[in-house]
Formats: C-alpha cells, structure tokens, sequence
C-alpha cells in the first residue's frame, strides 16, 4: 500500500480514537513534524502522517504492554511501510526499537514536547500557545509537579538526537502549534 495519505491517515485515527485531547495531540505532532520536514528537506506528507498516527491505538490500548504494539500490528495489516512502523514503535522507549532514521528521531523528539507545551500554553493568562517562549519551558521543566506525567529526560534527549539546539527546537516545535492553535483550542479565544 505505502504511506496512506492524509486523509486515510485521518480517518485510521478516528476511526480509534474520539477524545479531544488526543486528537489535538495527534495534530500537534502532526503539525510538528510537518516542521521538521521541511528543515530537513525531507517528505512533508510522510512525517505528518506518522505524526498523525503515532498514538492512534492509545486510547483502545493504553498500557505500557500494549501501546504501540497493537497500533504497529494494525499498520502491517494494512500494509504501510516498515519504516513507518518502525518510527511508531520508537517513539515510545519502553518498545527498545532504535530509532534508526531521521524520522523516528524527530517523532521522538517531538512527541513529549508537544504534550509539555500544550501545557504550559494553558497556564499561561492568554492561553496562546504562539506566546510560549523556549524559557517558559525551561522554567516549567523544573517545576516538577507541573505536568508530572511528562518526562522531561525525553525533552532533553530529543533535540540532541537531532543535533538541533534545545532553545531552536523548542521554538519550531511552538511554531508549528501556532499555525494550528485554532485547531488546538490554543488561540486565545
């Protein structure tokens, strides 16, 4: 089959998954790794859908034992490429899959900081997440009842996997959210 397309990608996901907060997160990530592409002049359509579907299976699996297996199970079955799957079952760590290609990194490298600065843009009075300075990150990270579940080890690791500096792909990572904040329910109405 290949890589599906957007759409196929889209339907897959809800076809899985109907919380908001996931979907949202699915779309920051989606977002984020469309960024990442770009930067690194690689296929736009392909990292977003990756992105998109990185935690399609979480909310019907959601245990360590689980996720991302049975969503890596049900990619096979519809015959998308093993790379793809094997991004998906890098990003977690708990999986010990390699993170062999530049993808699999930056969905890695991605995927908790979305989550962390979703956060710390619903803290913030504005509730605008395109207001989220690399700082108020930092700042939040050491706060460590803040967003507990997050782990901050992985923030760190991220960017260095990728070579980027951690201020840099903080402000990517906000960059691509800030396109979609409206979609995010992080523009500040």
């Amino acid at each position: 089959m290949g890589y599906p397309t957007r759409d196929e990608a889209w339907e897959l996901l809800t076809e899985h998954t109907s919380g908001e907060s996931l979907i949202k997160h699915a779309l920051a990530v989606e977002a984020a790794m469309r960024a990442y592409a770009r930067r690194f002049g690689e296929d736009e359509e392909r990292w977003g859908v990756v992105g998109l579907l990185h935690d399609f299976d979480y909310e019907r699996h959601p245990t360590l034992e689980e996720h991302p297996l049975k969503g890596a199970e049900i990619l096979r079955a519809r015959g998308c490429p093993e790379e793809m799957v094997q991004a998906v079952l890098s990003h977690a760590a708990h999986t010990g899959v390699a993170r062999e290609t530049l993808m699999a990194r930056a969905l890695f490298a991605v995927d908790e900081l979305a989550g962390f600065v979703t956060a710390v843009a619903l803290v913030r009075p504005s509730r605008k997440v395109a207001e989220v300075e690399p700082s108020s990150v930092k700042k939040k990270m050491k706060d460590k009842a803040f967003a507990r579940a997050v782990n901050r080890e992985e923030i760190r690791e991220g960017p260095a996997l990728l070579g980027v500096d951690f201020d840099e792909h903080v402000r990517l990572v906000v960059g691509a959210m800030a396109g979609i904040a409206r979609e995010l329910g992080l523009a500040g109405e």
